[in-house]
């Protein structure tokens, strides 16, 4: 066990490596002929090994993953053209649409860790594997325990965590609004002056009291992604006494409702109180 790994990292890297496999059943792939089942199980045992103390170094966890099990390999005599493959696998576990086209081994990789953390074709599973697997291999929480270990090292070193990376999107939801910057302010910041264009002009609220304003126009318009623009990714909305939503996906669900049927809102600015970067703005409204 390396050194600062957790007892959910190896149920992460077993049951990924016993994933794996299974879409070799569907496919009648071949082990030995088709791919190097050796390989296969050091790049989903060895996986996430950039995030422990020895691989934690100063790019995104899973690159530094890559070196780290490379280095591993290599002092074990393992040649270099099967380490290739393995750093492809462990660099690539969390790049969708490219770790499928740079090999068998790469692609399995890929597509056990997949099901592992976020369920990815586990209905294609053999009935009962899973059970087995977690009986042996208790979950312990393990994708939220991931998370909660790519979050600590990117909060200690932001530049693990490029805005346009898997990491970058984790860290952003853990730091206040606009801290960490996504595609559109990259753009607003990169100088050239362009400005948006077609369906994605939308104005941006630059002060508390445009909230409101575009609020109302975005719903004039009908425009639900107008609207949710609005929230944060974890706000929350109550658009009626006792009912409670939170996140982006259950306020679009909320604004296309409203958009559909026909509700106009008018909003008068009534209060607000500012500290800082933080405003509580109160409005009147009339639906």
């Amino acid at each position: 066990m390396w050194t600062g790994s957790r007892p959910h990292s190896f149920s992460i890297t077993a049951s990924a490596a016993t994933f794996s496999l299974a879409p070799t059943l569907r496919t009648r792939v071949c082990a030995g002929s088709d791919y190097d089942d050796e390989l296969l199980f050091l790049s989903c045992v060895l996986h996430d090994i950039g995030l422990t103390e020895e691989g934690n170094g100063d790019q995104r966890f899973e690159v530094d993953g890559a070196d780290t099990a490379a280095a591993f390999l290599r002092e074990r005599g393992v040649e270099e053209r099967r380490i290739a493959i393995a750093w492809d696998a462990i660099a690539l576990h969390t790049s969708d649409g490219i770790a499928a086209r740079k090999g068998t081994e790469v692609a399995l990789a890929q597509a056990g860790i997949g099901t592992d953390i976020l369920g990815v074709q586990r209905e294609s599973l053999p009935s009962g594997l899973a059970d087995d697997v977690h009986v042996l291999l208790p979950r312990l929480d393990l994708g939220y325990a991931l998370s909660d270990a790519i979050l600590t090292q990117a909060k200690a070193k932001p530049h693990k965590a490029s805005p346009l990376t898997f990491p970058g999107d984790l860290l952003r939801r853990h730091l206040p609004h606009g801290a960490h910057p996504g595609w559109y302010d990259l753009l607003a910041a990169a100088g050239w002056g362009d400005k948006p264009v077609g369906a994605v002009a939308r104005r941006r609220a630059e002060t508390p009291q445009q909230v409101g304003t575009l609020f109302m126009e975005y719903l004039e318009a009908g425009d639900v992604e107008g609207l949710v623009s609005l929230y944060e990714p974890n706000a929350h909305f109550v658009p009626a006494p006792g009912t409670h939503l939170t996140g982006t996906d259950a306020i679009r669900a909320a604004m296309q409702q409203m958009v559909d049927s026909g509700s106009r809102l008018k909003l008068e600015l009534r209060d607000i109180r500012q500290v800082d970067d933080v405003a509580l703005v109160s409005n009147n409204a009339t639906l």
